[in-house]
């Protein structure tokens, strides 16, 4: 008999009272959520995953949406909201970190940030208050040195209150006819999150005014999210039966995202546009600024960079190879590093030139990407197997992740192949797909989904959704503002983005396609706010699309 390994035995009981610890937490909570590296959470009961002690090794094992997985634990810790794993899989060659929430913890959280937001929220409403307490223009209040035109030079449009000596012989009564009637979130994307934006009703002697505002982070990505939000809102309480009933909302927005928001705010129709005024705050939310909106002369003035050149390369004899075993579902994307290739809008390879070589890398987005190689031509066979079998409009299993990954990408796929199926007006070729008018970064400027060119030379802007997204009406408009600015500025024309066809004098048309069933239900409501002169067309295609585009019907919507 061999004798005993001090060292291991030690380590095995250090294994063996990890696993009691976790299980004694496991035990105390039979709801979680889980979540790997950063990503979004997965709801998971207490008998769906499990630790147990494994030659010498602590494993968790859980179900997740791609099956049952096993990860080796590497490290833990508590810290009494979560329990943080350090996880390898894969003989180390992954390593994660796992977090797990109670959901009696997660609801905690969650009240706490709206705890915070609502504060916030009532902060913001009691400085818009004293500001329009002090505004003689607003309550209506005859001003000696105020003209409505100039209303910027008054103290409260300074964001400060007027000294002493110059205050109005009414000023405390009329700050104190100024009355919070509402602050409030708006409600969360789910039931169980807190909302984003204040909703704040102020009422005054002889109206009432509306307020909103973001009080969670601000961020230029979700400035589209606060438009619509915010005008859905504002329509919905001007249809409110209370009297004095409320004409006037004013937007309160960051530093940082002034730019982004003054960009949409011009885009509106003008009956709209003149009801709603922008205000600045401050970061340590003590003081409100008016901000001067832009005119539509501004958008064609600023200074643009060159958009970056169309990327076209031609595909090597390994790319060609892999796209002749399915013509009909391969397509090719090109970028600044190589090719990336698809399989109906999903990627799944990409050929890169390194040193003078063109080597190939395949994996599907979030998985370990592997180079094409003897060793690895089984797990290649296997990917495109799996995308044969369920990445098709024939796929029994409408609920795999293949099938419904990337939606979006697919119907872009389809429609590159024969863009007349949308519109017989366009030219087929060339088209261009995820085309940017600017580098990526944090000015949130996403890809346009296709830009194309119709017989008449008027340029069009295609946004695509296959699900119901409320911001699909902002997306469009703020596409057409980068291609119009591009187009003014002959950029487009230069470029020869369209070989030698001419480009019409003419804005661009905006081109919104989704599902019939997939518009959002507050679709038409959002895209009335837009100026008439933007041309905004929905098409709807057929539900079955993934099987053959087809149009059902086409509207003008903002005539």
């Amino acid at each position: 008999m061999s004798p005993t390994n001090p060292r291991l035995s030690r380590d095995c009981l250090i294994v063996e009272q990890a696993e009691q610890a976790i299980r004694q937490l496991i035990t105390a909570h039979h709801e979680w959520f889980v979540a790997e590296n950063g990503g979004a959470p997965l709801s998971i009961n207490a008998d769906e995953f499990d630790f147990l002690v494994a030659h010498h090794r602590l494993l968790f094992s859980c179900w997740t949406e791609s099956g049952s997985r096993t990860w080796r634990v590497l490290d833990w810790n508590w810290n009494g909201d979560k329990l943080q794993l350090r996880t390898s899989r894969r003989m180390g060659a992954e390593i994660s970190l796992l977090e797990l929430v109670p959901r009696a913890s997660a609801k905690a959280i969650v009240a706490s940030i709206a705890a915070a937001r609502q504060e916030r929220c009532e902060r913001l409403a009691q400085l818009m208050a004293q500001t329009l307490g002090v505004g003689d223009r607003v309550l209506g209040v005859d001003s000696v040195d105020v003209h409505p035109k100039r209303h910027t030079q008054h103290p409260v449009f300074e964001g400060t209150r007027p000294p002493p000596h110059t205050r109005h012989p009414d000023f405390n009564v009329l700050l104190s006819s100024v009355k919070i009637e509402r602050a409030s979130l708006s409600p969360g994307m789910r039931r169980d999150q807190p909302g984003r934006y204040a909703r704040i009703v102020l009422r005054l002697p002889h109206q009432r005014i509306a307020a909103t505002g973001t009080v969670a982070q601000s961020d230029v990505r979700n400035v589209d999210s606060l438009f619509s939000s915010t005008l859905l809102w504002f329509q919905r309480i001007t249809q409110s039966p209370t009297r004095p009933s409320i004409e006037q909302l004013f937007l309160v927005i960051e530093r940082q995202i002034l730019e982004a928001t003054r960009q949409r705010h011009v885009l509106l129709r003008d009956s709209l546009r003149q009801r709603i005024e922008l205000f600045e705050i401050d970061e340590d939310w003590k003081e409100l600024a008016p901000v001067q909106p832009f005119e539509r002369k501004h958008l064609w003035r600023k200074r643009l960079a060159r958009f970056p050149p169309v990327n076209e390369s031609e595909s090597n004899a390994q790319a060609i190879d892999i796209i002749a075993n399915a013509p009909q579902a391969i397509d090719v994307v090109a970028s600044r590093h190589g090719q990336t290739l698809r399989y109906h809008g999903l990627p799944f390879a990409r050929v890169r030139r390194v040193l003078e070589r063109d080597r190939i890398w395949f994996g599907i987005e979030g998985s370990r990407r592997r180079v094409l190689d003897d060793f690895h031509r089984p797990d290649w066979a296997k990917l495109f197997q799996d995308l044969e079998t369920y990445r098709n409009e024939g796929c029994r299993d409408r609920r795999h992740w293949l099938y419904r990954a990337s939606g979006e990408a697919w119907l872009e796929s389809i429609l590159r192949r024969d863009i007349t199926k949308l519109d017989p007006g366009l030219i087929i070729a060339p088209l261009h797909a995820q085309f940017r008018t600017s580098h990526g970064g944090p000015t949130g400027a996403r890809p346009i989904d296709l830009l194309a060119l119709r017989h008449d030379g008027r340029l069009v802007v295609i946004e695509l959704k296959v699900t119901e997204d409320r911001e699909h009406v902002f997306q469009g408009v703020d596409y057409w503002r980068r291609v119009e600015a591009h187009r003014r500025r002959g950029h487009i024309a230069s470029a020869k983005l369209f070989g030698e066809r001419e480009i019409s004098d003419e804005s661009p048309l905006v081109y919104l396609v989704a599902p019939t069933l997939r518009f959002h239900p507050s679709f038409h409501t959002l895209a009335k706010t837009i100026a008439p002169d933007i041309e905004i067309y929905r098409f709807d295609i057929n539900e079955d699309w993934r099987a053959g585009v087809r149009v059902v019907r086409r509207d003008r919507v903002n005539g």
